[in-house]
């Protein structure tokens, strides 16, 4: 990690721990549908993106209703509960340890941007960001193409990026950015997924800083 100077930031699992409070989210929406309720360990292990896909795998039909229904009614319900969810404790800790050592750090998240911003400026941390990347739209689709667009615009080399997220998604976008990840396991996917990419995986956030000193 000695030629890294620039931390991509996951949002969701990754800064915030915010699983609890998406379960609960995703919980009220089958049960109204009478689909079998996620535990967390289920839940951590059928998560992923694109979200349509994920959302067919845990029973929605969207031969009965199109996507967009749930979508719509998981962001709305989700923006009620976010409150809710804490930063992890050692989010703070580690932003500040990037900033003191001159790094650039960019939000790079699959969330829409205005909720996104949102979120950032409850928790008070907007100052800590060179960059903050959402999408356009509530949909969740792959957010490859946003990161490879703000590397660029930022005029940053990859090859000097890291990509620090939750899930094997993230892998695969540091993969198509050509950067470098590292994954955490406190987040919305399961540590033997994790592992399953071949990344670098660690237990807990505040493990994270050790690895660029």
């Amino acid at each position: 990690m000695h030629n890294i100077n620039t931390i991509i930031w996951d949002w969701n699992g990754t800064l915030l721990n915010d699983v609890d409070v998406s379960i609960e989210t995703i919980n009220e929406l089958l049960a109204e549908r009478k689909l079998p309720i996620l535990t967390k360990n289920r839940y951590r292990e059928v998560f992923g993106f694109p979200v349509k896909e994920y959302y067919r795998r845990i029973g929605f039909n969207f031969e009965e209703e199109p996507f967009e229904i749930p979508a719509h009614q998981y962001i709305e319900r989700y923006k009620q509960n976010h409150s809710q969810a804490n930063l992890h404790t050692s989010a703070i800790k580690l932003l500040e340890f990037f900033k003191q050592k001159g790094f650039t750090q960019i939000v790079l998240s699959a969330s829409e941007i205005t909720i996104l911003r949102e979120q950032l400026q409850h928790h008070d941390i907007v100052h800590y960001f060179d960059e903050i990347a959402g999408l356009g739209h509530i949909f969740a689709t792959s957010k490859a193409g946003l990161g490879i667009q703000t590397l660029r615009e930022l005029n940053i080399s990859p090859e000097n990026a890291c990509l620090i997220g939750d899930t094997t998604h993230d892998y695969e976008v540091a993969q198509e950015i050509g950067c470098q990840c590292i994954l955490v396991k406190d987040g919305h996917h399961s540590e033997s997924k994790l592992l399953e990419t071949g990344a670098a995986v660690v237990k807990e956030m505040k493990d994270l800083s050790a690895l660029f000193i």
